[in-house]
């Protein structure tokens, strides 16, 4: 998509503080962190959110669950712990429409969300 921001990043017209890249996916650090650790692991496919994607996508999806993991493991997140959140449409506060996490870590989250 021409005016997606992240598809800009992808496709290296927009710089970013690279962290991980693979053939799914590309992560990068938010430019406005919610707390110390805040990277954003971005779909390497535009696809607007979770919904766009059906069965035969799922190795596509475990590819993208499995690079957050290699990537939590880069930053030492494991002894501590970290969340990972995925907003889904307007409600949600999705401000980028193209399938994206955010790794959030560094310090205590406040009350458990279950």
């Amino acid at each position: 998509m021409d005016d997606c921001i992240f598809c800009k990043i992808i496709k290296g017209e927009i710089p970013c503080n690279k962290v991980y890249e693979d053939d799914t996916c590309i992560a990068f650090y938010d430019i406005a962190p919610q707390m110390p650790v805040h990277v954003v692991v971005a779909a390497k496919r535009h696809v607007s959110s979770v919904l766009g994607f059906e069965q035969e996508d799922a190795a596509f999806l475990g590819g993208i669950q499995l690079a957050i993991a290699q990537i939590a493991r880069k930053l030492g997140l494991e002894e501590n712990g970290f969340r990972v959140i995925n907003n889904c449409g307007r409600d949600a506060k999705q401000s980028v429409p193209h399938l994206h996490y955010h790794i959030l870590a560094g310090g205590d989250m406040g009350e458990k969300i279950v």
